[in-house]
């Protein structure tokens, strides 16, 4: 078996089991590129990727560059890969990037390709409802994710997985399967098979596709909030005021709607010790939320604090 020289693109938190896996590997980890750091928090603190203290801890050579230009080209084709390897690195490869190592780039997807193609997958895929979730290792074209695939792994949904939920744990599995893809690359037995079916495409999500919209029906409601938490972030106005909600419940249940009267979308009521709230359908719960400027709280002690006795939310 070949022992390939790799170098690996990543940068958030979900791309560092696929690092560790590398590493462990035998094979040689020559390098690894990430974006720079980049301000957080508050005070808007300049601070490494998850990616770039991976390879700190690692004792492997960084290089950092928010896109992949001649320089960080240049550096890269310096390393000599025989392998290149991306997860969520968040750039583009072209040309000649994307020829430089032997046997080219392979790039861990979070979705079970054709479907899902671009930044947000797993986001995507939980809004839209679908059973199953997967991930997919294939090979990097210029063509948005439209490789031929080595590999693949299904993931049954339960219907209550929130995205950030769900890619931690694809990114565990992903990179185990990613692991899998490389020996078979380094022994030649790697077969590569061409995408088939429509594609569907998952572009970033914005602060406006996580207001949740009331007037559908519980179950979309309900799988958009999936979606779209952590991030960006579901939220609703009430007063006039943003809301966000951490945790919002499945359709409460019978007893609990029966107590109290019949909610119009977007109302707010206090039943059975639970705040609910109105949809184009059944009522969901609201369990956890932070009003703006406050933090995170009960929506019990939410709602009791507020000395309200009903509210619309839009």
């Amino acid at each position: 078996m070949q022992k390939l020289r790799i170098v690996f693109a990543g940068t958030p938190a979900v791309a560092v089991p696929s690092l560790d896996r590398l590493a462990t590997s035998g094979h040689d980890l020559v390098g690894v590129v990430t974006r720079k750091p980049a301000p957080l928090g508050r005070k808007r603190v300049l601070t490494p990727s998850p990616v770039a203290e991976a390879a700190a801890r690692l004792g492997v050579p960084l290089i950092e560059a928010n896109r992949l230009d001649a320089d960080a080209t240049a550096r890269i084709g310096a390393l000599e890969p025989d392998l290149g390897v991306i997860v969520a690195y968040g750039g583009l490869v072209r040309e000649p990037l994307l020829s430089t190592p032997v046997h080219g780039w392979i790039n861990l997807h979070f979705s079970l390709l054709p479907a899902w193609r671009g930044a947000a997958p797993v986001q995507h895929s939980l809004i839209a409802g679908d059973a199953v979730a997967g991930a997919s290792v294939f090979q990097l074209v210029p063509e948005l994710d439209a490789g031929d695939v080595y590999a693949e792994l299904r993931h049954p949904l339960q219907g209550d997985e929130t995205a950030g939920a769900l890619l931690d744990e694809l990114a565990v599995s992903g990179g185990a399967l990613l692991a899998e893809v490389v020996e078979a690359i380094a022994d030649g037995s790697a077969r590569a098979v061409p995408q088939t079916g429509a594609p569907s495409l998952a572009p970033k999500l914005s602060i406006d596709d996580a207001r949740l919209d009331w007037s559908r029906p519980a179950d979309e409601v309900r799988a958009r909030f999936r979606g779209v938490t952590p991030e960006p972030g579901a939220w609703t106005t009430i007063d006039e005021q943003r809301v966000k909600l951490l945790d919002l419940g499945a359709p409460a249940d019978g007893d609990a709607v029966a107590a109290g009267p019949p909610l119009a979308p977007g109302e707010l009521g206090f039943s059975a010790r639970r705040v609910l709230i109105g949809t184009g359908t059944t009522p969901l719960e609201l369990r956890r939320v932070q009003p703006a400027g406050k933090p995170a709280m009960d929506a019990g002690d939410w709602w009791r604090g507020s000395g309200r006795t009903t509210a619309v939310a839009r």
